[in-house]
């Protein structure tokens, strides 16, 4: 759909009929006009010429003023209505995608509370996305980078089916706070959509390319407890754990990234962590093998545990 095509008709008898009279009636204000015009000049000759009184003449002046305002109410009622008459056909906004109709022909529908359809751009498409807040200074710097360049690879889209979307992203805004309630804050990218695969109101994962040779350390988020909005795991020291205070980063699905108060191969506890205490006894489980990309490129192996 192109913008301006037009795509609904509300039935204009009502308004055609408003339009109609209200040009009507500045037809008739003109003619009044005209009269009270010709008696004003009639009066003004009269009156230099002491042919008349010229509380006369006054009262001729003043009834054309009231004339001419009569014009100017009636051209603005004239106005109104046509404007009333015009917003009864609906053209597109913008060049997009139209949705199903959400009424139907004959439906009644008023203005403000109806909503007759949705209309979304499909290229570039935005995508947006919520932050840490620990990325602002990522995402500002990117997003100059981005105002000089074109997309680039920093920026890819993963789809619901895990499969990865074929164009890159880039910065279009980044919001002006953040979130107090989760610390992130949100960002709107664009992605070219050209065969317009991408639909208005699907979701997937962003990856965000981390050219930093730094590697990350990663734990399943399960495994750590929130208490007054800060985390803590619990760390296994031969059958007994102790618990650990640590700074989480962004998420990425099921895993977090821990930004201090643990080290590589140190072994935390992954289920039962609500029934555990400091110094609880713990038996060994499963040993199971995690490796998960933090923005990039790095792993921890964990081994898991359960509570005795």
């Amino acid at each position: 759909m192109e913008k301006g095509q037009k795509i609904y008709t509300i039935d204009q008898q009502q308004y055609l009929g408003a339009y109609n009279q209200a040009v009507a009636q500045l037809n008739a204000s003109e003619a009044n006009l005209e009269k009270v015009q010709q008696d004003a000049d009639r009066y003004e000759e009269l009156g230099k010429q002491d042919a008349v009184a010229q509380q006369t003449v006054q009262h001729a002046r003043a009834d054309l003023q009231t004339a001419k305002k009569q014009v100017d109410a009636a051209k603005a009622n004239v106005s109104a209505v046509q404007v009333n008459l015009r917003y009864s056909t609906i053209y597109a906004p913008l060049s997009g995608t139209i949705g199903i109709s959400e009424v139907k022909i004959g439906a009644s529908v008023s203005p403000g509370s109806t909503i007759l359809n949705t209309i979304s751009s499909d290229n570039p498409i935005a995508v947006d996305v919520a932050v840490d807040q620990a990325l602002i200074p990522f995402m500002e710097r990117q997003n100059k980078n981005d105002q000089k360049s074109k997309y680039d690879s920093t920026f890819t889209f993963m789809l619901a089916d895990c499969s990865k979307y074929p164009y890159s992203g880039k910065i279009f805004i980044i919001d002006r706070a953040v979130d107090p309630l989760t610390a992130t804050i949100k960002v709107r990218l664009l992605f070219d959509n050209p065969d317009n695969f991408l639909k208005a109101g699907m979701s997937g994962n962003l990856r965000i390319l981390n050219n930093s040779s730094e590697e990350t350390l990663m734990i399943p988020y399960k495994a750590a407890v929130e208490q007054m909005a800060e985390y803590f795991v619990y760390v296994v020291n031969a059958d007994t754990v102790a618990q650990r205070k640590v700074a989480l980063g962004q998420r990425i699905r099921d895993m977090a990234v821990v930004r201090s108060g643990l080290q590589e191969n140190e072994v935390i506890v992954l289920d039962g962590v609500q029934k555990l205490k400091d110094g609880s006894k713990v038996k060994v489980g499963v040993q199971q093998s995690s490796k998960q990309d933090s923005l990039g490129h790095s792993s921890i192996d964990s081994t898991k545990r359960k509570s005795s």
